[in-house]
Protein backbone atom coordinates (compact mmCIF):
# COMPACT_ATOMS: atom_id res chain seq x y z
CA UNK A 1 0.00 0.00 0.00
CA UNK A 2 1.55 3.07 -0.91
CA UNK A 3 0.56 6.60 -0.62
CA UNK A 4 -2.06 8.25 -4.12
CA UNK A 5 -0.84 10.46 -6.70
CA UNK A 6 -0.86 13.95 -5.36
CA UNK A 7 -3.86 16.10 -5.64
CA UNK A 8 -2.21 19.22 -4.51
CA UNK A 9 0.65 20.20 -5.88
CA UNK A 10 1.17 23.74 -4.43
CA UNK A 11 4.15 24.61 -2.18
CA UNK A 12 2.93 26.53 0.54
CA UNK A 13 -0.45 24.41 1.39
CA UNK A 14 -3.68 27.11 1.69
CA UNK A 15 -6.32 28.14 4.03
CA UNK A 16 -9.28 26.07 2.59
CA UNK A 17 -10.87 24.05 5.55
CA UNK A 18 -14.59 24.35 6.04
CA UNK A 19 -15.76 23.56 9.74
CA UNK A 20 -19.40 22.03 9.81
CA UNK A 21 -20.89 22.97 13.48
CA UNK A 22 -22.39 20.03 15.40
CA UNK A 23 -25.50 22.73 15.90
CA UNK A 24 -26.46 22.65 12.11
CA UNK A 25 -29.73 20.63 12.32
CA UNK A 26 -30.48 18.28 9.67
CA UNK A 27 -30.21 18.67 5.79
CA UNK A 28 -33.40 16.48 5.02
CA UNK A 29 -35.98 14.40 6.91
CA UNK A 30 -36.81 10.96 5.57
CA UNK A 31 -40.97 10.34 6.61
CA UNK A 32 -43.26 11.33 9.46
CA UNK A 33 -42.61 12.23 13.00
CA UNK A 34 -39.08 11.59 14.13
CA UNK A 35 -38.73 9.52 10.73
CA UNK A 36 -34.64 9.77 9.78
CA UNK A 37 -32.89 12.79 10.01
CA UNK A 38 -29.50 12.99 7.67
CA UNK A 39 -27.06 15.58 8.26
CA UNK A 40 -24.78 16.70 5.01
CA UNK A 41 -21.37 16.59 7.27
CA UNK A 42 -19.28 16.20 3.93
CA UNK A 43 -20.83 15.69 0.74
CA UNK A 44 -18.73 14.12 -2.78
CA UNK A 45 -19.26 17.88 -3.41
CA UNK A 46 -18.03 19.08 -0.55
CA UNK A 47 -14.78 17.04 -0.63
CA UNK A 48 -13.91 17.49 -4.00
CA UNK A 49 -15.01 14.03 -4.81
CA UNK A 50 -12.80 12.70 -1.60
CA UNK A 51 -16.03 10.66 0.29
CA UNK A 52 -19.22 11.11 1.40
CA UNK A 53 -20.02 11.24 5.06
CA UNK A 54 -23.61 11.24 6.39
CA UNK A 55 -24.68 11.76 10.00
CA UNK A 56 -28.03 8.79 10.35
CA UNK A 57 -29.85 9.27 12.68
CA UNK A 58 -32.84 6.72 12.84
CA UNK A 59 -36.38 7.17 14.63
CA UNK A 60 -38.00 4.55 16.83
CA UNK A 61 -40.03 2.97 13.99
CA UNK A 62 -38.15 0.21 12.23
CA UNK A 63 -36.18 1.18 8.82
CA UNK A 64 -33.58 0.52 6.14
CA UNK A 65 -32.53 -0.86 3.19
CA UNK A 66 -33.63 -4.43 1.78
CA UNK A 67 -29.98 -5.92 1.35
CA UNK A 68 -28.29 -4.35 -2.06
CA UNK A 69 -24.76 -3.12 -3.28
CA UNK A 70 -22.76 -0.76 -5.23
CA UNK A 71 -20.63 -1.08 -8.63
CA UNK A 72 -18.98 2.03 -7.84
CA UNK A 73 -18.50 3.06 -4.11
CA UNK A 74 -17.83 1.59 -0.75
CA UNK A 75 -19.78 2.39 2.14
CA UNK A 76 -18.78 1.96 6.04
CA UNK A 77 -20.90 2.23 9.02
CA UNK A 78 -19.71 3.31 12.16
CA UNK A 79 -22.98 3.10 14.82
CA UNK A 80 -22.46 6.44 17.37
CA UNK A 81 -26.30 5.14 19.40
CA UNK A 82 -28.45 2.65 19.79
CA UNK A 83 -28.95 -0.76 18.21
CA UNK A 84 -28.58 -0.78 14.64
CA UNK A 85 -28.63 -4.29 12.74
CA UNK A 86 -26.24 -4.65 10.02
CA UNK A 87 -25.84 -7.19 7.16
CA UNK A 88 -22.46 -7.92 5.89
CA UNK A 89 -23.57 -10.11 3.48
CA UNK A 90 -23.28 -13.16 5.32
CA UNK A 91 -25.61 -12.16 8.07
CA UNK A 92 -27.13 -10.16 10.50
CA UNK A 93 -25.08 -8.77 13.51
CA UNK A 94 -26.67 -6.57 15.93
CA UNK A 95 -24.08 -3.56 15.45
CA UNK A 96 -24.20 -1.14 19.07
CA UNK A 97 -21.91 1.94 19.85
CA UNK A 98 -18.63 1.66 18.39
CA UNK A 99 -19.24 -1.26 16.08
CA UNK A 100 -17.98 -0.65 12.43
CA UNK A 101 -18.49 -2.21 9.05
CA UNK A 102 -16.93 -1.39 5.88
CA UNK A 103 -18.27 -2.80 2.37
CA UNK A 104 -16.30 -3.01 -0.55
CA UNK A 105 -17.40 -2.08 -4.59
CA UNK A 106 -19.99 -4.98 -4.94
CA UNK A 107 -20.09 -5.89 -1.37
CA UNK A 108 -23.83 -6.86 -0.63
CA UNK A 109 -24.62 -5.03 2.96
CA UNK A 110 -28.18 -3.83 4.69
CA UNK A 111 -28.58 -1.99 7.83
CA UNK A 112 -31.96 -1.90 9.83
CA UNK A 113 -32.91 -0.28 13.12
CA UNK A 114 -35.41 -2.99 14.44
CA UNK A 115 -34.94 -1.61 18.27
CA UNK A 116 -37.96 0.16 18.77
CA UNK A 117 -35.69 3.00 20.19
CA UNK A 118 -33.57 6.12 18.17
CA UNK A 119 -30.19 5.00 16.50
CA UNK A 120 -27.47 6.80 14.70
CA UNK A 121 -24.52 6.11 13.09
CA UNK A 122 -22.08 7.66 10.49
CA UNK A 123 -22.54 6.65 6.66
CA UNK A 124 -19.42 7.14 4.49
CA UNK A 125 -18.89 6.57 0.67
CA UNK A 126 -15.51 6.72 -0.86
CA UNK A 127 -15.47 8.07 -2.90
CA UNK A 128 -18.02 10.55 -3.12
CA UNK A 129 -20.43 10.05 -4.85
CA UNK A 130 -23.84 12.50 -5.33
CA UNK A 131 -25.90 10.69 -2.79
CA UNK A 132 -27.89 13.59 -1.84
CA UNK A 133 -29.96 13.07 -4.98
CA UNK A 134 -30.85 9.69 -4.12
CA UNK A 135 -31.88 10.42 -0.21
CA UNK A 136 -33.86 13.33 -1.49
CA UNK A 137 -35.84 11.45 -3.37
CA UNK A 138 -36.26 8.57 -1.14
CA UNK A 139 -37.85 11.59 1.23
CA UNK A 140 -39.75 12.98 -1.60
CA UNK A 141 -41.58 9.20 -2.52
CA UNK A 142 -42.55 9.26 1.42
CA UNK A 143 -43.65 12.72 1.99
CA UNK A 144 -45.65 12.50 -0.98
CA UNK A 145 -46.83 8.90 -0.32
CA UNK A 146 -46.07 8.42 -4.65
CA UNK A 147 -46.13 4.61 -5.54
CA UNK A 148 -43.45 2.98 -7.95
CA UNK A 149 -44.16 0.39 -9.85
CA UNK A 150 -41.15 -2.47 -9.53
CA UNK A 151 -39.64 -1.26 -13.05
CA UNK A 152 -39.97 2.18 -11.10
CA UNK A 153 -37.65 1.11 -8.13
CA UNK A 154 -35.09 -0.71 -10.51
CA UNK A 155 -34.26 2.30 -12.72
CA UNK A 156 -34.36 4.49 -9.53
CA UNK A 157 -31.89 2.28 -7.91
CA UNK A 158 -29.55 2.23 -11.06
CA UNK A 159 -29.40 5.92 -11.55
CA UNK A 160 -28.20 5.92 -7.94
CA UNK A 161 -25.81 2.64 -8.18
CA UNK A 162 -27.87 0.61 -5.79
CA UNK A 163 -28.71 -3.42 -7.18
CA UNK A 164 -31.01 -5.03 -4.58
CA UNK A 165 -30.42 -8.56 -4.20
Amino acid sequence: MSYPEARYLGETGEASGVVRPASQGPDLVIGEGPGTRVHYVGTGGSTNGAFGLYKWEMGPRPSGPSPHFHRTMTESFYVLSGTIRLYDGKGWTEGTEGDFLFVPEGGIHAFRNESGEPASMLILFTPGAPREAYFEELAEIAATGRQLSPEEWTELYRRHDQYMV
